[in-house]
């Protein structure tokens, strides 16, 4: 099928190069130049595993392009994408302005024929309603306009994971379609039926993947609830944990207990520094902003956002309670990044922690995978970025796991402790193994432990 994709952040990015590995031609549109000539020239802007050898792999055999002209990719497209970001106001609001431009210039670009335009942004719940009056009202503007266009609105959202995007594109645990037009759902299911059939899967021996077909607005809805449930557990096994630490029991292993309940599942139950990144905080805030608009108070969702902002200086507390005055100390972060196998540093704890550390007049250096090859700064004031584990502890007072990178696994802790002035490790996310770090001479101090 023929496909256009518009916006190649992480989603658009992702969905673009695996629906064009899965046989479809795609075309993906950016009105950044400097992106798409970046991306022509088969590099990949964003850090995620396994999606530049399948750019390559697509470029080559002509299946996949890449453009700033937004009119070849609607003449182009069967199926059109919006897929462009949609980050949260300061009142928690989504801002929708750039799905309303695209929106508009497919109406100003429509040619004659039928479409399906497909919402992926995640976007306010009502919004495949608003979507299809702003298309026709670039329709309406144009004196050329064609009489035999017709299109209908899907929603489609996506539930990839940042770090496991391609995979979870190929080994989908449901696909959702929003639509009340069986000619448009039908689209879609052609469109996706590769991955429903798992022909692409690491199992194929699975059955077919779900594929939920609903109203536009029940879809949106489900991208929402989806996410605010997640972020809802995250900030239950945090709250958990920080009993813990006051009556003397261990997170993991109460985490561990409960997780074998079939009715809770062992996902999503690491205690830690709370969640951040692109999706839980914006999407949380929009359903809170949503619910408000329609007089309805959010007190459970209100209360696992409260629950993550305290969370976030769980690690600087741990930090004061081993070393006291934070003032004049070093302290080494190992990890950045909102979580690992991305570069993304959106809506990251480590950027919480580094600004209460630089407040209370702690010197703080990182070492980050990502962040540290990149040699780019990330807009990070007074930190100072080593390019390996070992040079980050040199002389620090203490260390903070904040990312659970594999590669912190391995590292030589034991020559580590000895350069450090004080070997203390705040295990920020429960993910080294205490009997290991106490035998390279480290203090160690985990959350709920």
């Amino acid at each position: 099928m023929r496909v256009c994709v518009i916006g190649t952040g992480y989603v658009g990015l992702v969905t673009g190069v695996c629906l064009s590995h899965i046989g479809h031609h795609v075309i993906c549109i950016d009105n950044n130049e400097e992106k798409v000539k970046l991306m022509k020239s088969g590099q990949s802007p964003i850090y995620e595993p396994g999606l530049s050898e399948l750019m390559h792999g697509c470029m080559e055999a002509g299946r996949l392009e890449f453009t700033s002209d937004l009119a070849a990719g609607v003449d182009h497209g069967e199926i059109l994408f919006i897929a462009v970001g949609t980050p949260a106001l300061p009142n928690g609001e989504s801002d929708t302005r750039y799905v309303e431009a695209v929106a508009r210039g497919i109406g100003e670009n429509l040619n004659g024929g039928y479409k399906v335009i497909v919402n992926k942004s995640t976007v306010p719940i009502g919004s495949g309603d608003w979507v299809r009056m702003i298309v026709m009202d670039g329709l309406a503007k144009r004196e050329d306009s064609p009489a035999d266009v017709e299109f209908d609105v899907v929603s489609n959202p996506e539930f990839l994971r940042e770090g496991s995007a391609v995979y979870d594109t190929f080994n989908p645990d449901r696909i959702v379609l929003g639509s009340n037009n069986d000619k448009a759902i039908t689209m879609m299911q052609e469109l996706y039926k590769p991955l429903v059939d798992r022909k692409f899967g690491d199992d194929q021996s699975l059955p077919p993947v779900p594929v939920v077909v609903t109203d536009l607005n029940s879809a949106e809805m489900i991208k929402y609830a989806a996410n605010a449930f997640l972020a809802t557990k995250i900030s239950f096994i945090n709250e958990v944990a920080n009993i813990c630490d006051r009556v003397g029991a261990d997170v993991t292993q109460v985490a561990a207990g409960i997780g074998l309940d079939s009715r809770i599942g062992n996902k999503f139950l690491q205690a830690g520094i709370g969640w951040g990144g692109s999706c839980f905080p914006k999407d949380v805030l929009a359903l809170i902003h949503t619910a408000t608009d329609y007089n309805y108070e959010t007190e459970l969702l209100n209360a696992a956002v409260d629950v993550n902002k305290r969370q976030r200086l769980i690690a600087v507390e741990k930090l004061q309670q081993e070393l006291k005055i934070l003032k004049g100390k070093t302290i080494g972060l190992l990890g950045l990044t909102f979580k690992p196998d991305t570069d993304d540093m959106r809506d990251a704890p480590a950027l919480i922690i580094i600004e209460q550390l630089n407040r209370l007049g702690a010197k703080i250096k990182a070492y980050d995978p990502i962040v540290s090859q990149s040699g780019l700064s990330h807009g990070l004031s007074n930190v100072i970025i080593e390019t390996d584990a070992e040079m980050l502890a040199d002389s620090c007072d203490a260390l903070v796991l904040v990312t659970d990178w594999k590669e912190f696994l391995s590292l030589d802790y034991g020559k580590m402790s000895q350069l450090m002035a004080n070997p203390v490790i705040i295990d920020g996310r429960n993910f080294l193994d205490r009997s290991k770090l106490e035998m390279a001479g480290f203090h160690y101090v985990g959350i709920g432990r």
